[in-house]
């Protein structure tokens, strides 16, 4: 005689766990962690020393554009440029110095540039900073600034 199998039972369940009693002592907040300085920050204390940093900047966001190696004895356009920065290294404002008027073209890609570039290391030693370079433009439209440049031929 078959001996008859017990009825299958259904997984049990373990019984929920109660949610934990609030605590009658308040927890303390973490300490706001301080304010880091910017990754792209400038430890330059003047304009000068500033313009080093602002043209790397520059360089690096325009790699293809620069020229390499030195640059013929006849340029297309050379351009002095006055930029402000301000202290979140956002460009405020743009003055010509010496403008390459031959050249308007030339005039607005430099303003585009600069203003692309945006935003700049920031002038943290300083606040603010006015720095000026000098733009040395190749008829092939790549350039070098002077504070970085190779030379000429």
């Amino acid at each position: 005689m078959p001996v008859p199998k017990p009825p299958i039972q259904p997984p049990t369940q373990p019984a929920p766990k109660p949610a934990p009693a609030p605590s009658a002592i308040p927890q303390p907040k973490p300490a706001p962690t301080p304010a880091k300085p910017p990754v792209n920050a400038s430890q330059a204390a003047t304009p000068l020393a500033y313009r080093q940093d602002a043209a790397r900047h520059i360089y690096a966001k325009n790699a293809a554009r620069i020229y390499q190696g030195k640059l013929q004895p006849l340029l297309y356009a050379i351009g002095v440029l006055q930029v402000s920065i301000d202290g979140q290294g956002r460009v405020q404002r743009l003055h010509w110095l010496r403008a390459p008027r031959q050249a308007p073209e030339v005039i607005r890609e430099i303003e585009r540039t600069v203003r692309a570039a945006a935003p700049y290391p920031v002038p943290a030693r300083m606040g603010r900073v006015v720095y000026t370079d000098t733009w040395l433009w190749d008829k092939s439209g790549k350039f070098q600034l002077d504070t970085l440049t190779e030379g000429q031929h």
